[in-house]
């Protein structure tokens, strides 16, 4: 189980030590459930003053978990799913057409003019009848097409006050839900890192360790992303981050570097030709000379 910083503006996410689902004594896997109860306190331990909002699917909108979230100081916006949570909708329908409770806002899409957008919300709903002490705002988005239809309608749990002037942005927030798939398993499986699906630990937990190997490697790439203009520079001519590898691990089967800065460097402007050929581990290292930073400046 993986948790990843997210933010709506930005493509790169920056993951935490992610969870092993662990094995019980009947050797059968443990739920993702179980998992989360340990992931979350894990990261409120090693990060006591994080200021995040948590957002999850509809599996994590349940009154122990939100207990849980709450215990740790964590804000939360939950996916909620009207088969889910009846009694909830229900109150909500209760607090727009007898309460006049329901607050609506309605706007249009700045990059699609042609797209209207529906966002209601309500403050202090139980959200189950089997937990009535566990109070939510409850926040609803509806996204229609140019024909008037239903393009996307989305429900989410909050203890976050909505207003008018945020709530667009909780929505953009909430929605940013999809790069725990999108910025990351999928780059994790499709762009040359590997992952796959896996069906046990591994002998004496060898697949839980390269998973966590993949992970950091994949911090260290996100990072680089982020702060390092010359990674960027260098992923910005090869086009894609499966490119990148393969032309990196090209260099290092041929020749020796000092330093990734160096390594970068040679990809960027072309330069393999002017190093000496790596000799292998029967002949002396070779003095590679180290790029000016004239070089990188031209």
């Amino acid at each position: 189980m993986a948790a990843v910083l997210v933010h709506p503006d930005r493509k790169e996410v920056i993951p935490f030590a992610p969870e092993p689902i662990k094995q019980d004594g009947d050797n059968k896997n443990d739920c993702e459930r179980n998992a989360g109860k340990r992931l979350l306190p894990r990261i409120r331990e090693e990060h006591p003053s994080l200021k995040v909002i948590v957002i999850e699917d509809g599996l994590a909108s349940n009154a122990p978990h939100i207990r849980l979230l709450q215990e740790l100081g964590f804000r939360f916006l939950l996916v909620a799913h009207p088969e889910d949570h009846v009694h909830l909708f229900e109150a909500v329908t209760k607090a727009h057409e007898e309460d006049g409770r329901v607050t609506v806002v309605r706007w249009t899409d700045e990059r699609d003019p042609e797209v209207q957008c529906d966002i209601r919300f309500v403050h202090d709903l139980p959200l189950n009848k089997s937990n009535p002490d566990v109070r939510v705002n409850f926040l609803h988005y509806v996204e229609y097409g140019p024909d008037g239809e239903i393009r996307r309608i989305m429900s989410w749990v909050t203890d976050l006050t909505i207003t008018k002037e945020n709530a667009q942005w909780l929505v953009r927030g909430a929605r940013a839900r999809w790069k725990i798939e999108n910025e990351t398993f999928n780059t994790l499986k499709n762009q040359g890192y590997h992952f796959d699906h896996n069906y046990g630990h591994g002998e004496q937990h060898l697949s839980v360790v390269f998973a966590m190997l993949m992970m950091l490697a994949f911090l260290v790439d996100q990072t680089q992303q982020i702060c390092c203009p010359l990674f960027q520079a260098v992923h910005k001519k090869l086009g894609s981050k499966r490119v990148l590898w393969e032309r990196l691990r090209s260099h290092f089967y041929h020749f020796v570097f000092r330093s990734m800065q160096q390594l970068y460097e040679i990809v960027l402007y072309d330069l393999a030709k002017e190093l000496p050929l790596f000799t292998g581990v029967l002949g002396p290292p070779r003095r590679v000379p180290m790029l000016t930073t004239a070089l990188l400046e031209s």
